[in-house]
């Protein structure tokens, strides 16, 4: 079977030729003219559109598009300049309302006009590239009123004299140029922008530069800040009322500029009342401010971060540099960290927490802290005096705040190694002495420490507890074996491992007889429990209660340390004894023996010793006798050893010289670890890499490591290569 093509279904047009009226068009245009007539004369209720819509849809049907279009056009033109010539008539203030009163006429007869046309809006205009009626109304309003010769300059100084009195603190008719601000808008954005926001612009960046001029000269920073953020507040709430919202970030960046930006160093630096002055102040309000004002400015917060950089700084060197302040390093360290307080709360508070300012903060305590090569040893001393005995009274959660912050200390020190000198010793007087406040604080320093450092920074450390405890069960063990002791005195023995404790070797004094006697049995039970091990009685170390009556018949209990007690047990049997007579007696060393007798001898309430001469100072003629008038309201009297709570020169260079020669082995052992695992280096590599594992215990010295590369050389560790006479080779 064959298949027959379907042929497409088509609309043939007339044939037949339709006449129509010669003169149709002219009818019809008359008859909506008259209409659009009507409408501009507010006559429009009598009107049928139906038939008006009848009429344009059959003159656009006639091919007659074109010409209503023109006519439409001509038409509005007269209509609108009728309205300029009533707008142009109005005087002062009337301007803006008629304006506003004939553009809200305008809209209301283009809605009507475009309905009516609403078949040629569709049809005739699209197919031939015209504007809408609507737009054409728009246009048309835009060339005949607004940008003409005699409203547009009055419009546009008339809305800026607004402004401006508005600006000086007058009232204005917000909701008229609120519609008259959204005319500009319909009428396109160009038209916005070309006719009212430029000018606008140009005119607020006159105002502002030269308020912002009138009120630098005479008002402080804080004061000028705020009328800064008063004005930026004020236009940002005028463009909300009155304004396309885009004009906000424009009209906000004019004001940053004149006021801010332009002014920027000046108001930061200022005198007696810029950042500095508000740092010295606490004036957080102020900061919270201007960190929020010049975080709108390029450079801001780059500008305030290195004037605060600078100012913490010098205030920190001045600080760590005045001797005065440096005779009591607990109040030292607690000064640096009511800084590092201070300046935490206002980067907190005032700085958003910004990350990049808590960095710079840092970095200037850290650079201002390792200025003073005694700040190791005086963040030390500090937690001395807080553990040993400034926390019996605080809870737990203020120790723990106590020691966070100085851990925060800690980890600016570059030398991290000459604190843990310090501490340990410091640690070791506590324990031994028995005056730490809390065995748990003590346990959670030590945990901060490992965690910052690692467990290599704090196992000896830990060690010590290790031995106390161990001292405690030996003791015991030896009371519990020793049945023979008879009347001896109880001693308590706290063994230290070498190595654990920072034991220095020091000249055996001459003990009394009576505890001579027991120590001996003492030695002989730990030997004879333990093999291979060796006993040295550290007498600088130890304490001692001995129970005295005085002449006047007072008995005290006195708390005294070892040395003290070997002084005080020479006036059993004589009652005048010379220094020197001491000195050869005892064997104690000068210094102590000085240090002993003036703190028996020398403090007011403590003194159970008489000296003749009176003075402060101890000499070699110097007579000591027993004060028989020596009263105290504690029957237990304790008596301090007079020292020195930091270091003096000689034993500052001492601990220095002892660290310096500790970092030697840990230098040699990164350096041969680096090339271990490189084989080749150059020199410079290796210095930057050394410095590298090592900053978290110490900085060490480029000349320092020079030395130990040589000496690994001689030792036939490295070698140098023999071409290239910087690169180093390793030997396995």
């Amino acid at each position: 079977m064959s298949s027959q093509k379907k042929r497409p279904s088509r609309i043939e047009p007339f044939r037949h030729r339709v006449e129509t009226d010669p003169k149709f068009f002219e009818k019809a245009w008359r008859k909506l003219e008259d209409a659009i007539g009507e409408i501009y004369n507010h006559n429009a209720s009598g009107l049928s559109f139906e038939e008006l819509y009848r009429t344009a849809y059959n003159m656009v049907l006639h091919k007659h598009g074109p010409k209503l279009y023109d006519k439409l056009t001509e038409n509005m033109k007269g209509h609108l300049q009728e309205m300029r010539t009533s707008i142009e008539a109005a005087q002062g203030g009337l301007f803006l309302e008629e304006l506003q009163r004939k553009w809200d006429d305008h809209n209301k007869a283009l809605q009507m006009i475009r309905d009516i046309l609403m078949y040629m809006d569709r049809t005739f205009i699209p197919t031939n590239e015209k504007t809408g009626v609507f737009d054409l109304g728009l246009e048309l309003w835009r060339d005949t009123i607004v940008r003409s010769a005699k409203i547009h300059g009055r419009l546009l100084d008339t809305l800026l004299d607004l402004i401006h009195r508005e600006r000086m603190g007058e009232v204005i008719n917000r909701s008229l140029m609120r519609s008259t601000t959204k005319m500009l808008m319909d009428l396109g954005s160009s038209v916005y922008q070309d006719d009212f926001e430029r000018p606008f612009l140009e005119v607020s960046a006159s105002f502002y530069s030269g308020e912002s001029q009138r009120f630098i000269e005479c008002c402080a920073c804080g004061e000028y800040l705020k009328k800064s953020q008063q004005r930026l507040d004020e236009e940002a709430e005028r463009v909300s009322q009155y304004m396309d919202a885009k004009t906000d970030e424009k009209i906000t960046a004019v004001v940053v500029k004149e006021m801010l930006a332009n002014h920027m160093q000046r108001l930061i630096l200022m005198e007696n009342s810029g950042l500095v002055n508000m740092l010295v102040e606490d004036r957080f309000e102020d900061l919270t401010r201007m960190y929020s004002l010049f975080q709108r400015v390029h450079d801001g917060h780059s500008t305030i971060k290195s004037v605060m950089t600078s100012h913490v700084k010098e205030t920190g060197r001045n600080m760590v540099t005045d001797p005065e302040r440096l005779k009591d390093p607990v109040d030292f360290v607690q000064k640096l960290l009511n800084e590092k307080d201070k300046y935490d709360s206002i980067v907190t508070t005032s700085f958003s927490n910004d990350k990049s300012f808590q960095n710079a903060l840092n970095s200037s305590f850290e650079y201002f802290i390792n200025l003073n090569n005694r700040c190791p040893e005086f963040i030390s001393l500090y937690v001395d005096d807080k553990l040993r005995k400034g926390m019996k009274e605080a809870n737990e959660e203020d120790v723990e705040t106590v020691l966070d912050k100085v851990m925060m200390l800690f980890r600016y020190l570059q030398e991290k190694d000459l604190f843990e000198k310090y501490y340990k010793q410091h640690l070791a007087k506590r324990l031994l002495s028995g005056k730490a406040a809390s065995d748990d604080s003590e346990r959670s320093m030590l945990v901060k420490l490992k965690t910052e450092c690692g467990y290599q920074f704090t196992s000896k450390l830990e060690g010590m507890f290790t031995d106390l405890k161990t001292s405690q069960d030996t003791t015991q063990g030896f009371y519990a074996a020793s049945s023979d002791l008879g009347d001896a005195p109880t001693i308590s023995v706290q063994i230290l491992t070498t190595g654990s404790w920072p034991t220095q070797p020091c000249s055996p004094c001459s003990l009394p007889p009576e505890i001579l006697g027991v120590s001996e049995m003492f030695r002989g039970y730990y030997l004879g429990t333990h093999n291979g091990r060796r006993l040295t009685w550290q007498t600088n170390m130890g304490t001692a209660d001995i129970k005295a009556i005085f002449g006047n018949g007072s008995k005290h209990e006195l708390n005294v340390s070892t040395y003290q007690m070997c002084v005080l047990m020479l006036f059993n049997l004589v009652d005048c004894l010379t220094y020197r007579d001491i000195e050869q007696t005892t064997a104690i060393p000068a210094v102590d023996l000085k240090r002993c007798l003036q703190s028996l001898a020398l403090v007011k309430g403590k003194n159970v010793l008489r000296k003749e001469p009176m003075s402060r100072d101890i000499s070699d003629d110097d007579n000591f006798y027993v004060n028989d008038k020596f009263t105290s309201k504690l029957f237990k009297v304790k008596i301090g050893t007079v020292a020195t709570q930091k270091e003096s020169e000689p034993e500052k260079m001492e601990t220095r010289q002892r660290v310096e020669e500790d970092r030697k082995p840990q230098i040699e052992a990164a350096i041969v670890r680096i090339m271990k695992s490189r084989r080749v280096l150059d020199h410079n590599s290796i210095v930057t890499e050394v410095t590298k594992q090592l900053q978290p215990r110490f900085m060490p010295n480029p000349v320092v490591i020079k030395k130990r590369i040589e000496s690994l050389i001689e030792r036939e560790f490295l070698e140098r290569d023999k071409i290239d006479r910087k690169l180093y080779r390793y030997l396995a």
